[in-house]
């Protein structure tokens, strides 16, 4: 697949940081994702919200991704990495992305490095939030939500006052089909089976960068920022070649 990028734009700044981060569904990948993208003045993409804006915007690509949305599947890979590179093309993107949610598969992946080489650039750093599957399960099934007001909580952080009350209305909760154990433990299974190949792929190429998930979010925070603004630091005052500038 061909895809063309802004080639001047790209090349105008040498040391953009290209950052991936990885974590399967309720391991808090989006959360920290957007916390290190504002840390480190970095765009953030969110391939959810890339597409959510491109339907606004009504771009071809979007008209086309638009009809897999609306039955409920997947978007196509030839389709998602098109926006993705159209995107990074962007202003705002020039210093560089912290990508949440792209690449999925092993071919978003080669299709991102094969983009970026043309332009003498490379993902730096991917960051994988490793969660147990017993935690990832108590966080994606504990939660329920107020028939009335929609108020949600969860079993273990944010019980009600008198289970199966809510505390702002008095109505009845309730769990969502996608929030009971089974339905949780199917989305577990495919994002690992879809998962493994591309963790392999960026161990193999020594970007991987394991992170304990498990903790309040300050504490997995504080395990990610510094590692990470220490490379940004050390990319400003080098060039790709490796000289100092």
């Amino acid at each position: 697949m061909k895809v063309l990028l802004n080639r001047g734009r790209l090349r105008g700044v040498k040391n953009s940081l290209y950052i991936v981060f990885l974590g399967a569904p309720g391991a808090g990948k989006g959360t920290q994702a957007a916390r290190v993208a504002q840390e480190l003045k970095l765009a953030h993409i969110a391939t959810g919200d890339l597409f959510r804006q491109a339907l606004e915007q009504g771009t071809d690509l979007a008209m086309k991704a638009k009809s897999y949305v609306e039955k409920g599947v997947l978007v196509p890979d030839e389709i998602t990495i098109r926006m993705v590179l159209e995107r990074i093309s962007a202003p705002d993107c020039e210093k560089g992305v912290i990508f949440d949610g792209f690449p999925r598969n092993l071919k978003q992946a080669q299709a991102l490095d094969k983009a970026l080489a043309k332009e003498g650039k490379a993902v730096e750093k991917v960051v994988y939030i490793k969660v147990s599957v017993e935690e990832l399960l108590n966080r994606l099934s504990g939660r329920w939500i107020c028939r009335q007001c929609q108020t949600p909580y969860h079993t273990v952080n944010s019980p009600p006052r008198v289970w199966g009350k809510c505390d702002k209305c008095g109505g009845e909760l309730y769990q969502r089909p996608d929030d009971t154990v089974e339905t949780v433990k199917k989305r577990l299974e495919v994002y690992f089976t879809e998962t493994a190949s591309l963790i392999d792929y960026y161990t193999q190429a020594g970007k991987l960068l394991e992170i304990d998930g498990e903790g309040s979010v300050d504490e997995v925070a504080r395990r990610i920022v510094p590692i990470l603004s220490g490379l940004a630091g050390s990319l400003s005052t080098r060039g790709r070649d490796g000289y100092n500038y």
